[in-house]
């Protein structure tokens, strides 16, 4: 969605790397190309004079003219500056203190209100709701029938009491959207379900009718939450659009669908800061599962290339078997053999975690190598699949073992050529021997080690290791020897920090004393 924004801004701060300071002419030159690169970007006009405005007046002030490296303080404002108008933080829903929690959907038709009510409703279940749908889009053919198969893919149930037009001709009367609003939260308490959520007609353009008609059900279900879900690729028109229906139904939270389309994005940057209301999730595909709580720092280190990792240790936390991470962990300390019955087990454990292509745009710089990801193909992973799955259990302990006649039929139980079997072998081969290097403390071949696992291997101009100081032959000079080596290395023990280093014995490892991003210290055995 931002590819083309983020790619505008990278080139910008590009032009100012290696100064020293920055004159005015520098500053105005920058905030010449960001203004071209939001406007590009569809963002609303308004939007850009008051951003473009704020960048200049911090820039030209005292935090850059002072900063050590001018250009990532130019950076660290335009950060700022994008975090602030895409809504500051991130807005949960607010749950009601007694009763469910009513959330009502309002938008133009083809938004994708009635599949963005199924995506909701699976969400809050997985964080422990009970929710369920309300069919009150009665105009559009088959919208409740729609809205009932959804239900059904996410697990949730669908109160439909009519069934709505059928047909372009509307055969069948429309029946009374505001009685069934009403009737569903009335069965929601019935049936103890904590949240509701209402579907309701889609509006095209601004109609006044239909407008009146949301009014007409928000009053008789006073809701918790009214979303307003706007198509990411709407463009200009979004500013429009939003500020119609603020007035119409007084929404309090954006939904923005459509993330993941190839448009330039500029719904995104506009609607929160006109309407002044915020951008509470985004829908970011087809699935039910790719739909997110929206972030407006994440979203803004996204569009400067800056990567999201947080987003990326949730989906890890959420999809990753523990057992089966506790399980490789104890292996690698063992210093076991890593063999593709683990390498198939782990490969599924990364698809569990969603499209491997957006996993990876999620990591900084990953801007840079774009093309290269957009050509990636999915379905080399199920290729891969295949040929481990065409091995007997006993090939993928010993893959040494697998000679020409079996590789020949490997290939033709996966489908594939010769030359991809050994391809993969041979990949797999040296993935062992650097998976061996590790578990014995050596670190990654050519890169220094982590602490307490050693250097990572001789670097050119390194100096040898000191040899090891022969023991005196005298044995009670050797004793003393001895005695005094243990010594020397109980006090080195006490001098280190509980836990300082992954290959300390006794104690344990404490994250908190690295400087790792938030949420890392999970996946190293911390209990913080």
């Amino acid at each position: 969605m931002f590819n083309s924004l983020s790619d505008r801004l990278t080139a910008t701060f590009k032009n100012l790397r290696g100064k020293g300071r920055l004159t005015e002419a520098d500053v105005d030159a920058t905030v010449r190309e960001i203004r071209r690169a939001l406007l590009d970007a569809d963002v609303a006009v308004p939007v850009v004079r008051e951003f473009t405005a704020r960048v200049r007046e911090r820039a030209l002030g005292a935090e850059v003219s002072g900063a050590l490296n001018p250009s990532q303080q130019i950076v660290k404002i335009v950060n700022e500056e994008l975090v602030e108008i895409l809504g500051g933080e991130t807005r949960r829903i607010r749950l009601a203190k007694t009763g469910p929690t009513i959330i009502m959907l309002a938008g133009l038709q083809g938004a994708g209100k009635t599949t963005l009510a199924g995506k909701l409703s699976r969400f809050l279940k997985a964080h422990g709701h009970s929710p369920m749908l309300v069919a009150c889009d009665l105009q559009r053919p088959n919208a409740v029938t729609q809205l009932q198969v959804v239900g059904q893919r996410a697990g949730v149930p669908v109160f439909a009491p009519h069934p709505g037009a059928t047909s372009a001709e509307l055969d069948h009367p429309a029946g009374d959207p505001v009685a069934v609003a009403r009737a569903g939260v009335e069965e929601a308490k019935r049936t103890l379900h904590d949240v509701v959520i209402v579907d309701t007609a889609g509006r095209l353009g601004v109609d006044a009718e239909m407008m009146e008609q949301a009014r007409q059900i928000r009053r008789a279900i006073v809701p918790n939450e009214v979303l307003f879900v706007i198509d990411s690729m709407i463009g200009q028109d979004a500013v429009n659009t939003a500020m119609a229906f603020d007035e119409g139904v007084n929404f309090t939270g954006i939904v923005l669908s459509k993330l993941d389309g190839d448009a330039r994005g500029g719904a995104a940057l506009s609607v929160a800061s006109v309407t002044g209301k915020p951008v509470m999730f985004a829908s970011t595909g087809e699935g039910l599962d790719d739909f997110e709580l929206f972030h407006p720092d994440r979203m803004a280190s996204r569009i400067l290339d800056m990567g999201d990792v947080l987003t990326l240790i949730e989906q890890a936390e959420k999809s990753w078997d523990k057992d089966e991470a506790a399980r490789m962990a104890k292996k690698f300390a063992d210093q076991e053999d890593f063999t593709l019955e683990d390498f198939l087990a782990q490969m599924q454990q990364i698809r569990n975690m969603g499209s491997m292509k957006k996993m990876l745009m999620m990591m900084p710089g990953a801007q840079n190598i774009r093309q290269q990801l957009e050509q990636f193909d999915e379905r080399e992973i199920d290729r891969v699949e295949a040929i481990v799955r065409s091995m007997t259990p006993h090939e993928r302990v010993s893959p040494k073992i697998i000679n020409g006649s079996r590789r020949a039929r490997i290939a033709r139980g996966s489908g594939v050529h010769v030359s991809e079997v050994n391809g993969l072998l041979e990949r797999f081969a040296q993935a062992q021997k650097m998976m061996k290097k590790m578990a014995a403390g050596g670190g990654m071949p050519g890169m220094p080690g982590l602490p307490g696992m050693g250097g990572g291997g001789a670097r050119k101009g390194s100096k040898p290791a000191a040899k090891k100081k022969a023991r005196s032959g005298n044995p009670a000079k050797a004793a003393q020897e001895l005695k005094d080596a243990e010594a020397r290395r109980a006090a080195g023990a006490k001098a280190l920090p509980t836990g300082a280093a992954f290959g300390q014995q006794g104690g344990d490892f404490d994250p908190s004393q690295l400087n790792l991003p938030k949420g890392f210290d999970k996946f190293l055995g911390g209990s913080k």
